[in-house]
């Protein structure tokens, strides 16, 4: 009798400063197969749930990345970067002393529900062929078109000494980063994201993920016929 095709989903930790193709590749060499991708990119300065899939569950791929992301982070306030995290230089912008805890929830609040909102120059967006990120780091400005997400949660819970820590339940294809840069413009003082955490897709947890070595060490003492 001929045995099924194989397909498998790893749920895994992505490691600060790993870029998410730079996992698939781990995982792809470990398994010693071609057919691996995962379903949504997290930055390399962002860490959490990344789903791969390998085999004939890349066919799935597209249903994952359409699922409700949650994210866990914090935005530093009164200064802000090129591209809104810390891949680029800080830039002060304003003093934010003046910035109460009320302030950061009521423009928050104004960032909750079905919002325009336009992606980064930094960005793996293609517009006319091209990634933006690419156009941004030869200088070359992209008009970017607002696009239309949903931010179903927004919730500040901590701030203190300009720092904002936060929650967001969100759709496919928001970008925190931009959270971030609105979030500054609305209290006119600048903000950046300083650090940022996948903790969810749909009904996929973060502490059902795996530490990405150990998820290979995992794979590399199977034997090579289960994974074809």
């Amino acid at each position: 009798m001929q045995n099924e095709p194989y397909g498998e989903v790893f749920l895994v930790d992505k490691p600060l400063e790993w870029t998410s193709f730079d996992v698939v590749k781990k995982i792809r060499n470990a398994l010693r197969i071609k057919k691996v991708g995962h379903a949504g990119t997290l930055d390399p300065l962002a860490t959490g749930l990344l789903i791969v899939c390998a085999g004939k569950q890349t066919k799935q791929i597209d249903s994952y990345m359409g699922q409700e992301k949650e994210y866990t982070g914090t935005f530093v306030i009164g200064s802000t970067t090129e591209s809104f995290d810390l891949e680029k230089p800080i830039i002060p912008v304003a003093d934010p002393s003046g910035v109460s805890l009320e302030k950061v929830k009521s423009a928050a609040s104004q960032l909750t529900g079905d919002i325009l909102q336009v992606p980064p120059m930094h960005s793996a967006i293609k517009v006319d062929g091209k990634r933006v990120y690419e156009s941004a780091r030869q200088g070359i400005e992209v008009k970017m078109e607002p696009r239309s997400v949903q931010v179903r949660e927004f919730e500040i819970t901590k701030f203190e000494n300009n720092v904002v820590h936060f929650r967001i339940s969100c759709s496919k294809g928001t970008y925190i980063r931009s959270l971030a840069r609105d979030l500054g413009e609305i209290l006119e003082v600048g903000a950046y994201m300083s650090s940022l955490c996948r903790t969810r897709i749909g009904n996929f947890k973060l502490s059902e993920a795996k530490e990405l070595m150990s998820l290979v060490e995992e794979i590399k003492a199977r034997p090579v016929h289960e994974n074809l």
